[in-house]
């Protein structure tokens, strides 16, 4: 069975930085794509970071662009999102995601990934 577990939120002060696992079993990241995406308090799910182990295609939202870093490591089965920089609107529970991609490029809407872990809490405050 496909799964997805994520690990690594707590809480930071502005400025600081986390590092974000998606640890992926049941399957191996090639020919998949693994996405981070966002739920703040009173905010719609949005898209962060995407990345496609096909193509190594990477997508980052804009406000994010300079801060967060995904990455991947085929022998651990893991993606990784690292984050920089953090503001306190980066405060949201985080998931990850994955979907089937053996094609080019990286898909980036959330009603294309099918497998979605349980999500871990990121705070920024002082």
């Amino acid at each position: 069975q496909e799964q997805v577990v994520e690990s690594g939120g707590g809480l930071v002060q502005p400025g600081g930085s986390l590092r974000l696992s998606c640890a992926a079993s049941g399957f191996t990241l090639d020919r998949y794509a693994i996405g981070w995406f966002r739920q703040g308090p009173g905010k719609g799910r949005e898209g962060v970071a995407f990345i496609s182990s096909s193509d190594g295609s990477i997508y980052y939202r804009d406000s994010v662009k300079g801060r967060f870093t995904i990455s991947r490591d085929i022998a651990e089965n893991t993606v990784y999102l690292q984050m920089n920089s953090l503001k306190p609107e980066d405060t949201a529970v985080y998931y990850c995601a994955t979907t089937l991609w053996p094609g080019i490029g990286v898909p980036v809407e959330w009603d294309e990934f099918d497998v979605w872990g349980q999500g871990t809490q990121v705070t920024v405050s002082s």
